[in-house]
């Protein structure tokens, strides 16, 4: 993300409520009545792998919050000639992945408020040299069940118990956006054998050149979604996820308002926006997205305290955040071989521009 020195001058948010209808509670972006404190703080069985097919979870509607996790994809006969949604369980939680593909194994991680879907535009060119795994992070997506904890360090051992411990995996490349970045940064670093390259995408990490304090001064959402309890009282249905995630993602896009712009259209399609509300949508979901930022503090000390990952690595970043991004990988991630700012793309890079990052990936895979 963008490091925005007015940040504070943007973090600012309308929050209006009906008196007579909670339901129609609606969170507006933009200037508004209420400014998020930055001083936020921190808090912070293994079963065998199930088949999923396109065959729709037992129980489930394609139209109502528990719908199934195969909605998005049911009707691409294209996308299910390639690509399975599969389960397994780790440690108590029922971990969703969506595999496909010949070749190398290419893992991919993703951020908020995203899901394994928001690598759907350029899963089918990965795997064409590659077998794919996009992976519901622990508690989001269609992921059943919570972690022992939200920071990363935690994450990527639950990351681990999937692919290694129940998958079989005894290498892969690797690829992580946003917070999911934080998973991958941490992956490497606690099994570097395991991965053979890694892409990190627009994440600065928490850490030695970069503080959680610090961190949260980039955009107000960060601040936000930090807070305690506040979040989910104030985003607490389905309504209210959709509009967040609609305005926000305009402003973090190429030409958004945290980039200097005045877009306000997203650039994720309404199929987009519906899947990851679909998700989001559900209590459990919204509470442990919220998580990982509370968890900031915490992954500020276990990356000051992790062990320095020399994994060849291609850094990733929206267009113009490349000289801020960087610096706050290389205590961490000391062989960043590659780095590229992604051309008209802001935060959202493989739904902004997916050729540009499909051959960024193949390229760096294939060295």
């Amino acid at each position: 993300m963008r490091f925005c020195k007015t940040a504070l001058d943007d973090c600012r948010m309308t929050l209006t409520r009906s008196r007579t209808s909670p339901s129609r509670r609606r969170l507006l972006l933009g200037a508004g009545a209420l400014t998020v404190s930055l001083a936020v703080g921190s808090t912070v069985g293994w079963t065998a792998l199930e088949d999923a097919g396109a065959a729709p979870a037992p129980g489930t509607s394609p139209n109502g919050p528990t719908a199934a996790y195969d909605s998005a994809t049911k009707h691409d006969a294209e996308f299910n000639a390639t690509f399975r949604h599969k389960f397994a369980k780790v440690r108590g939680v029922r971990m969703h992945y969506v595999m496909g593909g010949r070749g190398p194994a290419l893992v991919l991680l993703h951020g908020w408020p995203q899901t394994w879907y928001e690598w759907r535009k350029i899963m089918p060119a990965l795997a064409e040299h590659h077998t794919v795994y996009a992976l519901d992070l622990p508690g989001l997506g269609d992921s059943k069940g919570s972690p022992e904890s939200f920071d990363k360090k935690t994450l990527a051992r639950y990351v681990r118990g999937l692919l290694h411990d129940r998958v079989g995996l005894e290498t892969f490349d690797l690829a992580a956006h946003d917070l999911g970045g934080g998973v991958g940064a941490q992956y490497v670093s606690q099994f570097p054998r395991q991965v053979r390259s890694y892409v990190h995408m627009d994440y600065p990490l928490p850490g030695r050149k970069l503080s959680a304090a610090q961190y949260r001064t980039f955009s107000w959402h960060m601040a936000f979604n930090s807070q305690r309890e506040i979040p989910e009282e104030l985003v607490d249905n389905r309504k209210d996820m959709r509009e967040y995630i609609t305005a926000f993602s305009a402003q973090v896009a190429h030409g958004g308002s945290a980039f200097g712009g005045d877009r306000t259209k997203s650039p994720f399609t309404r199929r987009e926006i519906e899947e990851y509300v679909r998700t989001y949508g559900r209590p459990g979901v919204r509470h442990a997205g919220f998580e990982l930022y509370r968890s900031l503090d915490r992954d500020e000390r276990d990356n000051i305290a992790a062990t320095p990952a020399h994994t060849p690595t291609l850094l990733l970043t929206a267009t113009g955040s490349l000289a801020a991004t960087r610096p706050t990988l290389t205590p961490m991630l000391r062989n960043v071989t590659r780095a590229v700012e992604i051309p008209d793309s802001g935060h959202w890079l493989a739904e902004e521009n997916p050729e540009a990052v499909a051959r960024e990936i193949l390229r760096f895979t294939a060295g």
